[in-house]
């Protein structure tokens, strides 16, 4: 992960900002039987109002931040881009910092938060991500975990760290420092650094990020949503179409269409519902196709007419393979994976290749 350009080490934190340092310090300095170390060029941080403040204090602020004193402690981890602007806050509905989770109203916030950050932090093909599921609340580091798992690509990881007793949240200890110090504990007792051990546990994950739909893979679905899109894709499928409101549905997910395509669709399912049985462009009976068409846009539509005007003497190849592509490019936009059982199958060998969809005509409805 050393050639990646670009990476970024994002943790969740609470009230323990320690979480920070102690996953650096892992990561960089002592990686130990944990694998080659991580230097990151930028870390990220996303917690509540609360945790924010305590990280700028605690980690950040000029006079004794524990993130500028491990950097002091070791010049081997150079200078990774850490300030303000990389706190990502926790915000509610109404777009106010949430002091703390703890309503589920608060942890849909939290998650939706955490969806829309791994997405922009994944989106850079050069970027390698570490991520911490140490710190903040336990719904948080869930969170970051599935998110992780629907996102994560080959060159990213996630890991927990693991302090010995008792520096384990000991306030005042960050990082084993170079030079060992002497910590006093609650009960009066005297313990010295140098015996602390951080131990980074890799934690390997299902990558779900193949064939997710776009709109989350752009930051564009909530974590509720993508969920529900998750689960439906595990769901027997079923496909709905309604030309009268111009709408289709594979397994309840809504699949925008333009006109010329949910009709062609609906002319797929037409071939299924009346047993026609596999179609080449040879064998597609344009009118039909044209008459389901007239039925979405009416028939002085400037695109029906030019339609018309191509067909009027029968299928087009040209027609019939460029509609089919671009069918399958949209359901594949929709739905990513979940798209597999609603994309046409090809049977026979060339130049004789047919087409159907591979649904049964039970799982079809087709209102027109």
């Amino acid at each position: 992960m050393m050639t990646f350009p670009r990476r970024i080490l994002l943790a969740a934190t609470g009230l323990f900002p320690q979480i920070v340092t102690e996953t650096l310090y892992a990561l960089a300095v002592q990686p130990g039987a944990a694998g080659q170390a991580f230097l990151p060029t930028e870390i990220h941080l996303i917690t509540t109002a609360e945790g924010a403040r305590l990280a700028r204090t605690a980690l950040l602020h000029p006079d004794g931040g524990q993130f500028h004193a491990l950097l002091a402690n070791y010049p081997q981890l150079g200078h990774p881009v850490f300030d303000d602007a990389h706190i990502h806050q926790i915000h509610n509905a109404q777009g106010q910092p949430l002091p703390d989770i703890r309503t589920p109203e608060e942890n849909a916030c939290a998650a939706d938060a955490i969806t829309t950050l791994m997405a922009q932090l994944t989106h850079d093909p050069q970027a390698a991500l570490h991520v911490s599921i140490a710190g903040g609340r336990k719904t948080m580091g869930f969170y970051l975990g599935y998110a992780f798992s629907l996102f994560a690509r080959p060159q990213d990881e996630l890991s927990h760290v693991l302090v010995s007793s008792p520096f384990e949240s000991h306030p005042e200890f960050f990082f084993p420092p170079a030079t060992p110090r002497r910590l006093a504990t609650r009960d009066g007792q005297h313990i010295d650094t140098a015996d602390a051990t951080i131990t980074l546990a890799r934690i390997p994950v299902v990558r779900l990020r193949h064939g997710q739909p776009q709109a989350l893979l752009d930051g564009h679905a909530s974590f509720n949503q993508t969920v529900a899109t998750i689960q439906k894709s595990l769901e027997p499928p079923h496909l709905h179409i309604d030309l009268r409101s111009k709408q289709a549905l594979c397994g309840g997910t809504p699949v925008p269409l333009p006109p010329a395509l949910l009709a062609w669709l609906a002319w797929w399912a037409h071939q299924t519902l009346h047993q026609r049985g596999p179609q080449s462009w040879r064998s597609a009976n344009a009118q039909e196709f044209l008459a389901l068409y007239r039925s979405v846009v009416g028939i002085d539509a400037e695109a029906y007419e030019k339609a018309a005007l191509r067909l009027q003497e029968g299928m087009e190849k040209e027609f019939f393979e460029q509609n089919n592509s671009k069918l399958e490019r949209a359901l594949k936009a929709a739905l990513g994976l979940a798209a597999t059982p609603y994309l046409l199958a090809t049977s026979g060998k060339r130049p004789h290749t047919q087409r159907s969809l591979s649904l049964p005509a039970t799982a079809i409805t087709c209102h027109t």
